[in-house]
């Protein structure tokens, strides 16, 4: 028989079916706090050997840096021997310098899938439009990550800042995806004025003075800025310290272009949860702010394929870019692998229009010495106009 208790208060309570009774009265109420064991934390597995896909990336920007100076100072030097009416230095004016021309690039291309014909003026920009292309489609936007000198440039700016103030401004995601809309709005305009041209059209405006030597105005652009334009340069300039890739994330419509073309590419960074530990290293360390840690593929338009998040991934087999390799099945590339298939597109097409003769553009010496000194003076055409 259950035993009975006095309490303080003088009421009795029964020691044991009073507490079974409160108990189960009280069941509704409660919440079992047993979720059962605890999840263990998953073991981390460290993946063997060194990471290279940095040092890679590092060399291909640096080298890309050095030939586009090269190829700057001789560029300038020609415009000089131009400008002086031949009186100065002879240097043979160097075609890769119509990289620079993405918009000419553009109208090229189109001319090139109208007609099938490789355009006759500036065709080396032509191909090195193509194969940034060709890289974007294959590796993601890694043209931008690997090769662009302006993409090198602005990387460097943000980690300048990093290492300088401690860190770099992360935008409110509102005021980010709006200010990443900018360049898809200026892409938008180009796609539409270039989309608004015949074939025709084309070939008119590329023939044109104007075009013949857009190159020396994009020159004179730099060494005659206006005030206004300074400063314009000037806030990019300081804005990329604080924020990553400022220009590349929101204004350049290259990288948009790119970005578009790289949704089709069978390529993208994939992150395996099974041996993921979760310590979100990789999206503390993607320069375009993605969430590398909670998607299993990497989708979006924003990779440049870096592979900053798979260098800083301690986990064995646990992100890598990546090809399908059968159904619901992808197999790793690895890093000596996509730098190598970057330059064989790049250094391909280059050579196949050397080959081909494609490469420079074949014009009189004195239609240059005519037209350079006067490059700031020759008006925009208007194609199909009397």
């Amino acid at each position: 028989m259950p035993g009975v208790q006095h309490n303080h208060f003088g009421r009795r309570v029964s020691s044991l079916s009073g507490i079974e009774e409160s108990t189960n009265s009280a069941a509704p109420f409660l919440v079992d706090a047993d979720n059962g064991p605890t999840p263990a934390r998953k073991k981390l597995i460290r993946r063997d050997g060194r990471e290279y896909s940095q040092p890679l990336r590092i060399t291909a920007q640096l080298f890309l840096v050095g030939l586009n100076l090269w190829i700057g100072v001789q560029f300038c030097l020609w415009v000089r021997w131009a400008e002086s009416g031949g009186r100065a230095a002879e240097v043979s004016r160097p075609a890769g310098v119509e990289g620079w021309l993405p918009i000419e690039g553009l109208m090229q291309l189109k001319y090139f899938l109208v007609t099938g014909q490789v355009p006759r003026v500036h065709a080396a920009g032509f191909f090195l439009f193509v194969s940034s292309l060709a890289i974007s489609f294959v590796f993601r936007k890694s043209f931008c990550s690997w090769l662009c000198p302006v993409g090198t440039v602005s990387e460097y700016l943000w980690k300048l800042g990093r290492s300088t103030f401690g860190r770099n401004i992360q935008l409110p995601r509102w005021a980010d995806i709006a200010l990443r809309s900018v360049k898809y709005v200026l892409l938008s305009f180009f796609i539409y004025a270039v989309a608004g041209m015949s074939a025709a059209a084309i070939a008119e405006f590329l023939g044109s003075p104007y075009a013949l030597i857009v190159d020396v105005r994009m020159l004179n652009f730099f060494r005659y800025l206006g005030g206004t334009t300074a400063f314009v340069v000037l806030g990019v300039v300081i804005a990329s310290l604080f924020v990553q890739n400022f220009w590349c994330r929101y204004l350049c419509p290259y990288g948009a272009f790119l970005g578009l073309v790289s949704l089709l590419s069978p390529a993208r960074i994939t992150r395996n949860p099974g041996t993921c530990i979760d310590c979100a290293k990789c999206a503390k360390a993607c320069p375009s702010a993605l969430p590398v840690d909670k998607l299993v593929q990497i989708r979006s338009a924003e990779c440049t394929g870096c592979l900053e998040c798979v260098a800083v991934c301690p986990a064995k087999d646990t992100l890598a870019m990546s090809l399908p390799a059968g159904l619901r099945k992808r197999r790793a590339i690895p890093a000596w692998s996509m730098a190598a298939g970057i330059a064989i597109l790049f250094f391909g097409l280059v050579g196949y229009a050397k080959f081909t003769g494609h490469w420079n553009t074949e014009l009189p010496k004195q239609v240059y010495l005519q037209l350079v000194p006067n490059a700031s003076e020759q008006q925009h055409p208007m194609p199909g106009a009397q």
